[in-house]
């Protein structure tokens, strides 16, 4: 038996365009991967997700990441990873769009 027929994820394939019918669009299950879309100025509202290490991709525009007390401020191609027990409110400065990549926490 090769590495090949040991593999237990199945390939998945989307169009990140296909997905602009909400703001919030799931893309896959897991490691769980949305496409986030704000107009300029929108945000959402602080929040956790205590399980999961996250990665935030912006794809377009710019977006505010308030991390806790730390604020990060992302231009279109520029990615940040961290820890989602902390609290989280993205914000757009301009229409923006990100893909974000939750992952289970593996501690």
């Amino acid at each position: 038996m090769t590495d090949i027929d040991q593999l237990t994820t199945r390939t998945e394939h989307r169009r990140l365009d296909d997905l602009v019918e909400t703001p919030h669009a799931h893309v896959f299950d897991e490691p769980r991967t949305v496409r986030l879309e704000l107009a300029a100025g929108e945000g959402v509202p602080s929040h956790r997700h205590p399980e999961r290490t996250i990665v935030c991709h912006v794809l377009e525009g710019t977006l505010e990441m308030r991390l806790g007390d730390e604020e990060y401020v992302l231009e279109a191609g520029e990615v940040l990873r961290f820890d989602g027990r902390q609290e989280i409110a993205p914000e757009a400065r301009t229409d923006a769009t990100a893909l974000l990549v939750l992952a289970p926490r593996d501690d």
